[in-house]
Protein backbone atom coordinates (compact mmCIF):
# COMPACT_ATOMS: atom_id res chain seq x y z
CA UNK A 1 0.00 0.00 0.00
CA UNK A 2 1.48 3.59 -1.04
CA UNK A 3 1.19 6.60 0.97
CA UNK A 4 -1.26 8.72 -1.41
CA UNK A 5 -3.12 8.03 -4.23
CA UNK A 6 -4.21 10.65 -7.07
CA UNK A 7 -7.38 9.79 -8.97
CA UNK A 8 -8.72 11.46 -11.87
CA UNK A 9 -10.75 10.59 -15.11
CA UNK A 10 -10.11 11.12 -18.26
CA UNK A 11 -13.03 12.43 -21.22
CA UNK A 12 -11.52 15.00 -23.84
CA UNK A 13 -8.69 15.87 -21.95
CA UNK A 14 -5.48 15.52 -24.04
CA UNK A 15 -4.76 19.01 -24.38
CA UNK A 16 -4.39 19.07 -20.27
CA UNK A 17 -3.14 15.87 -19.18
CA UNK A 18 0.27 16.90 -19.72
CA UNK A 19 0.45 20.13 -17.54
CA UNK A 20 -1.42 18.10 -15.38
CA UNK A 21 0.51 14.87 -15.10
CA UNK A 22 3.12 17.38 -14.28
CA UNK A 23 1.81 20.09 -11.73
CA UNK A 24 0.52 17.27 -9.83
CA UNK A 25 3.40 14.86 -9.46
CA UNK A 26 5.43 18.40 -7.67
CA UNK A 27 2.91 18.72 -5.68
CA UNK A 28 2.93 15.57 -4.69
CA UNK A 29 6.47 15.17 -4.16
CA UNK A 30 6.15 18.25 -1.56
CA UNK A 31 4.31 15.30 0.99
CA UNK A 32 5.72 12.08 -0.19
CA UNK A 33 7.85 10.11 -2.87
CA UNK A 34 5.89 6.41 -2.29
CA UNK A 35 2.54 7.81 -4.66
CA UNK A 36 0.45 6.88 -7.53
CA UNK A 37 -1.69 8.42 -10.13
CA UNK A 38 -4.62 6.53 -10.64
CA UNK A 39 -6.14 7.49 -14.20
CA UNK A 40 -9.43 6.84 -15.48
CA UNK A 41 -10.39 6.45 -19.51
CA UNK A 42 -14.29 7.14 -19.30
CA UNK A 43 -14.28 6.16 -22.73
CA UNK A 44 -12.92 9.68 -24.01
CA UNK A 45 -13.54 10.17 -27.58
CA UNK A 46 -9.99 11.63 -28.16
CA UNK A 47 -6.08 10.34 -27.86
CA UNK A 48 -6.31 11.01 -24.03
CA UNK A 49 -5.32 7.16 -23.90
CA UNK A 50 -3.01 6.91 -26.06
CA UNK A 51 -1.44 9.92 -24.59
CA UNK A 52 -1.73 8.55 -21.32
CA UNK A 53 0.25 5.55 -22.34
CA UNK A 54 2.87 7.12 -24.07
CA UNK A 55 3.82 8.65 -20.83
CA UNK A 56 4.73 5.91 -18.81
CA UNK A 57 8.81 6.22 -18.84
CA UNK A 58 7.85 9.53 -17.79
CA UNK A 59 5.64 8.77 -15.19
CA UNK A 60 6.44 4.90 -13.96
CA UNK A 61 3.93 5.53 -10.78
CA UNK A 62 0.83 5.54 -13.12
CA UNK A 63 -2.21 2.94 -13.22
CA UNK A 64 -4.77 3.76 -16.33
CA UNK A 65 -8.23 2.02 -15.70
CA UNK A 66 -9.65 1.91 -19.35
CA UNK A 67 -13.37 1.51 -19.27
CA UNK A 68 -15.06 0.00 -22.02
CA UNK A 69 -17.20 2.97 -22.86
CA UNK A 70 -18.21 5.91 -21.44
CA UNK A 71 -20.42 5.34 -17.79
CA UNK A 72 -20.59 8.86 -16.88
CA UNK A 73 -18.10 11.16 -14.60
CA UNK A 74 -19.33 10.25 -11.20
CA UNK A 75 -19.09 6.26 -11.72
CA UNK A 76 -15.84 6.53 -13.34
CA UNK A 77 -14.72 8.56 -10.30
CA UNK A 78 -16.13 5.46 -8.27
CA UNK A 79 -14.44 3.20 -10.33
CA UNK A 80 -10.81 4.95 -9.66
CA UNK A 81 -11.35 5.35 -6.05
CA UNK A 82 -11.75 1.45 -5.62
CA UNK A 83 -8.16 0.77 -7.93
CA UNK A 84 -6.35 3.51 -5.18
CA UNK A 85 -4.40 2.05 -3.04
CA UNK A 86 -3.03 4.65 -0.71
CA UNK A 87 -3.61 5.49 2.93
CA UNK A 88 -4.73 9.31 1.89
CA UNK A 89 -6.20 9.53 -1.64
CA UNK A 90 -6.89 12.79 -4.04
CA UNK A 91 -9.46 13.06 -6.06
CA UNK A 92 -9.81 15.82 -8.63
CA UNK A 93 -10.83 16.54 -11.87
CA UNK A 94 -7.61 17.05 -14.20
CA UNK A 95 -9.24 19.45 -16.59
CA UNK A 96 -6.96 22.06 -14.50
CA UNK A 97 -10.33 24.30 -13.48
CA UNK A 98 -9.32 22.81 -9.82
CA UNK A 99 -5.74 23.18 -9.27
CA UNK A 100 -3.46 20.13 -8.83
CA UNK A 101 -1.41 22.25 -5.99
CA UNK A 102 -4.40 22.39 -3.73
CA UNK A 103 -3.17 18.61 -2.61
CA UNK A 104 -0.20 20.30 -0.50
CA UNK A 105 -2.93 22.70 1.02
CA UNK A 106 -5.59 19.77 1.64
CA UNK A 107 -3.04 17.69 3.21
CA UNK A 108 -1.75 20.50 5.84
CA UNK A 109 -5.37 20.97 6.34
CA UNK A 110 -6.10 17.46 6.61
CA UNK A 111 -3.19 16.97 9.37
CA UNK A 112 -3.58 19.88 11.17
CA UNK A 113 -7.45 19.09 11.85
CA UNK A 114 -6.91 15.17 12.15
CA UNK A 115 -10.32 15.21 9.92
CA UNK A 116 -10.62 12.52 7.25
CA UNK A 117 -11.87 14.63 4.70
CA UNK A 118 -10.86 18.04 3.39
CA UNK A 119 -12.77 19.33 0.21
CA UNK A 120 -12.84 22.40 -1.66
CA UNK A 121 -15.96 24.58 -1.65
CA UNK A 122 -16.47 27.51 -3.61
CA UNK A 123 -17.54 30.87 -1.88
CA UNK A 124 -19.56 31.98 -5.27
CA UNK A 125 -20.09 29.65 -8.14
CA UNK A 126 -18.54 30.73 -11.33
CA UNK A 127 -19.90 32.53 -14.23
CA UNK A 128 -22.76 34.78 -15.00
CA UNK A 129 -26.03 35.33 -13.44
CA UNK A 130 -27.42 32.56 -15.45
CA UNK A 131 -25.29 30.07 -15.49
CA UNK A 132 -25.05 30.62 -11.43
CA UNK A 133 -28.86 30.91 -11.03
CA UNK A 134 -29.79 26.82 -11.81
CA UNK A 135 -26.82 25.78 -9.61
CA UNK A 136 -28.32 28.00 -6.55
CA UNK A 137 -32.27 27.07 -7.29
CA UNK A 138 -30.68 23.12 -7.70
CA UNK A 139 -29.53 23.12 -4.29
CA UNK A 140 -31.97 25.35 -2.59
CA UNK A 141 -34.73 22.45 -3.90
CA UNK A 142 -32.37 19.89 -2.65
CA UNK A 143 -32.03 20.96 0.53
CA UNK A 144 -35.84 21.24 0.92
CA UNK A 145 -36.56 17.76 -0.82
CA UNK A 146 -33.58 15.98 0.95
CA UNK A 147 -33.41 15.07 4.93
CA UNK A 148 -28.98 15.40 3.64
CA UNK A 149 -27.72 18.66 4.37
CA UNK A 150 -25.62 18.66 1.35
CA UNK A 151 -22.92 21.13 1.53
CA UNK A 152 -23.60 23.52 -1.83
CA UNK A 153 -21.09 24.41 -4.15
CA UNK A 154 -18.68 21.68 -3.77
CA UNK A 155 -16.03 20.55 -5.91
CA UNK A 156 -14.49 17.24 -6.97
CA UNK A 157 -11.11 18.19 -5.50
CA UNK A 158 -10.75 15.93 -2.03
CA UNK A 159 -8.32 14.41 0.19
CA UNK A 160 -9.90 11.56 1.91
CA UNK A 161 -8.56 8.64 4.57
CA UNK A 162 -8.39 5.43 2.98
CA UNK A 163 -11.13 4.87 5.90
CA UNK A 164 -13.58 7.12 4.36
CA UNK A 165 -12.62 5.30 0.84
CA UNK A 166 -13.30 1.87 1.87
CA UNK A 167 -16.57 3.09 3.12
CA UNK A 168 -17.67 5.37 0.27
CA UNK A 169 -16.94 2.40 -2.42
CA UNK A 170 -19.45 -0.03 -0.54
CA UNK A 171 -22.31 2.34 -2.00
CA UNK A 172 -23.50 0.33 -5.77
CA UNK A 173 -26.01 2.93 -6.27
CA UNK A 174 -26.35 3.27 -10.42
CA UNK A 175 -27.95 6.33 -10.36
CA UNK A 176 -25.34 7.74 -8.10
CA UNK A 177 -25.07 11.53 -6.92
CA UNK A 178 -21.84 11.37 -6.00
CA UNK A 179 -22.24 14.81 -3.66
CA UNK A 180 -24.83 13.34 -1.79
CA UNK A 181 -22.60 10.22 -1.05
CA UNK A 182 -19.49 11.88 -0.23
CA UNK A 183 -21.62 13.94 2.51
CA UNK A 184 -23.81 10.75 3.70
CA UNK A 185 -20.87 8.80 4.14
CA UNK A 186 -20.37 10.75 7.12
CA UNK A 187 -16.65 10.68 9.44
CA UNK A 188 -15.22 14.23 9.97
CA UNK A 189 -15.23 16.11 6.79
CA UNK A 190 -13.69 20.09 6.34
CA UNK A 191 -14.12 22.19 3.81
CA UNK A 192 -11.71 25.13 2.40
CA UNK A 193 -12.43 27.74 -0.12
CA UNK A 194 -11.20 27.28 -3.08
CA UNK A 195 -11.86 29.60 -6.68
CA UNK A 196 -11.91 27.46 -9.74
CA UNK A 197 -11.02 28.50 -12.69
CA UNK A 198 -12.41 29.27 -16.10
CA UNK A 199 -11.09 27.13 -19.04
CA UNK A 200 -13.52 26.98 -22.15
CA UNK A 201 -17.49 25.05 -22.36
CA UNK A 202 -18.14 22.34 -19.58
CA UNK A 203 -19.27 19.41 -21.06
CA UNK A 204 -21.88 19.13 -18.77
CA UNK A 205 -24.95 20.40 -20.61
CA UNK A 206 -27.54 21.60 -19.40
CA UNK A 207 -29.48 18.25 -20.58
CA UNK A 208 -26.80 16.26 -18.32
CA UNK A 209 -26.79 18.97 -15.76
CA UNK A 210 -31.00 18.13 -15.79
CA UNK A 211 -30.32 14.53 -15.41
CA UNK A 212 -27.89 14.92 -12.57
CA UNK A 213 -30.39 17.44 -10.72
CA UNK A 214 -33.61 14.41 -11.03
CA UNK A 215 -31.17 11.89 -10.04
CA UNK A 216 -30.07 14.08 -7.26
CA UNK A 217 -33.26 14.48 -5.28
CA UNK A 218 -34.81 11.07 -6.33
CA UNK A 219 -31.95 9.48 -4.94
CA UNK A 220 -32.09 11.28 -1.56
CA UNK A 221 -35.15 12.11 -0.98
CA UNK A 222 -38.87 10.43 -1.06
CA UNK A 223 -40.67 13.96 -0.64
CA UNK A 224 -42.03 14.00 -3.63
CA UNK A 225 -44.00 11.26 -3.09
CA UNK A 226 -45.08 12.50 0.14
CA UNK A 227 -45.79 16.25 -1.48
CA UNK A 228 -47.55 13.88 -4.21
CA UNK A 229 -50.11 12.38 -1.41
CA UNK A 230 -50.42 16.08 -0.02
CA UNK A 231 -51.31 17.61 -3.36
CA UNK A 232 -54.19 14.90 -4.23
CA UNK A 233 -55.86 15.21 -0.73
CA UNK A 234 -55.95 18.90 -1.17
CA UNK A 235 -57.45 18.71 -4.42
CA UNK A 236 -59.72 15.78 -3.24
CA UNK A 237 -60.66 18.23 0.06
CA UNK A 238 -61.26 21.49 -2.84
CA UNK A 239 -63.17 19.18 -4.85
CA UNK A 240 -65.35 18.22 -2.20
CA UNK A 241 -66.24 21.51 -1.06
CA UNK A 242 -67.28 22.90 -4.35
CA UNK A 243 -69.33 20.27 -4.85
CA UNK A 244 -71.20 20.59 -1.62
CA UNK A 245 -71.13 24.35 -2.24
CA UNK A 246 -72.55 23.50 -5.53
CA UNK A 247 -75.28 21.34 -4.43
CA UNK A 248 -76.43 24.25 -1.48
CA UNK A 249 -76.64 26.87 -4.38
CA UNK A 250 -79.08 24.39 -6.69
CA UNK A 251 -80.74 22.53 -3.88
CA UNK A 252 -81.72 25.90 -1.95
CA UNK A 253 -81.33 29.08 -4.52
CA UNK A 254 -82.10 27.38 -7.23
CA UNK A 255 -78.96 28.39 -9.16
CA UNK A 256 -77.45 26.49 -11.69
CA UNK A 257 -74.04 26.71 -13.58
CA UNK A 258 -73.66 27.07 -17.38
CA UNK A 259 -71.22 27.11 -19.42
CA UNK A 260 -68.47 24.75 -21.06
CA UNK A 261 -65.29 26.61 -20.19
CA UNK A 262 -65.02 25.61 -16.72
CA UNK A 263 -65.19 21.90 -17.41
CA UNK A 264 -63.06 22.24 -20.10
CA UNK A 265 -60.12 24.19 -18.13
CA UNK A 266 -60.86 21.62 -15.52
CA UNK A 267 -60.31 18.62 -17.54
CA UNK A 268 -57.13 20.08 -19.26
CA UNK A 269 -55.85 20.72 -15.20
CA UNK A 270 -56.71 17.72 -13.94
CA UNK A 271 -55.19 15.79 -16.95
CA UNK A 272 -52.00 17.74 -16.60
CA UNK A 273 -52.01 16.94 -12.83
CA UNK A 274 -52.53 13.26 -13.73
CA UNK A 275 -49.49 13.29 -16.12
CA UNK A 276 -47.37 14.89 -13.84
CA UNK A 277 -47.88 12.93 -10.92
CA UNK A 278 -47.94 9.23 -12.59
CA UNK A 279 -44.01 11.27 -14.35
CA UNK A 280 -42.45 11.69 -10.61
CA UNK A 281 -43.83 8.04 -9.84
CA UNK A 282 -42.54 6.55 -12.77
CA UNK A 283 -38.84 8.08 -12.39
CA UNK A 284 -39.12 6.15 -9.30
CA UNK A 285 -40.30 3.15 -10.39
CA UNK A 286 -37.59 3.30 -12.91
CA UNK A 287 -35.18 3.90 -10.70
CA UNK A 288 -35.92 0.45 -8.23
CA UNK A 289 -35.77 -0.96 -11.85
CA UNK A 290 -32.60 -0.01 -12.73
CA UNK A 291 -31.54 -0.94 -8.97
CA UNK A 292 -32.64 -4.29 -9.08
CA UNK A 293 -30.51 -5.29 -12.32
CA UNK A 294 -27.60 -5.17 -10.30
CA UNK A 295 -25.72 -4.65 -13.40
CA UNK A 296 -22.32 -3.98 -12.98
CA UNK A 297 -21.24 -0.39 -12.26
CA UNK A 298 -18.73 0.00 -14.54
CA UNK A 299 -17.02 -2.68 -17.42
CA UNK A 300 -13.08 -2.05 -17.33
CA UNK A 301 -11.47 -3.25 -20.58
CA UNK A 302 -8.29 -3.02 -19.54
CA UNK A 303 -5.31 -1.80 -16.59
CA UNK A 304 -2.44 -0.37 -17.97
CA UNK A 305 0.86 -0.56 -15.58
CA UNK A 306 4.66 0.19 -16.45
CA UNK A 307 5.22 -3.61 -16.37
CA UNK A 308 2.41 -4.58 -18.61
CA UNK A 309 3.51 -2.01 -21.17
CA UNK A 310 7.29 -2.86 -21.71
Amino acid sequence: MTNLSIVTTLYQSAPYLKEFLTRVNLAAQKITQDFEIVLVNDGSPDESLQLATSLFQEYPNMVIVDLSRNFGHHKAMMTGLEYAKGERVFLIDCDLEEEPEWLVRFYDEMTECNVDVVYGQQQLRRGCFMERAPGHLFYWVLRKMSDSDIPSNMVTARLMSRRYVNSLIQFREQTAFIYGLWHITGYSQFAVQVTKKLKGLSTYTLGKKFSVAVNAITSFSEKPLVYIFYLGAAILSLSAIYIAYLIIRHTFYEISIDGWTSIIVSIWFMGGLIIFVLGVIGIYLSRIFIETKQRPYTIVRAVHRLEDDQ
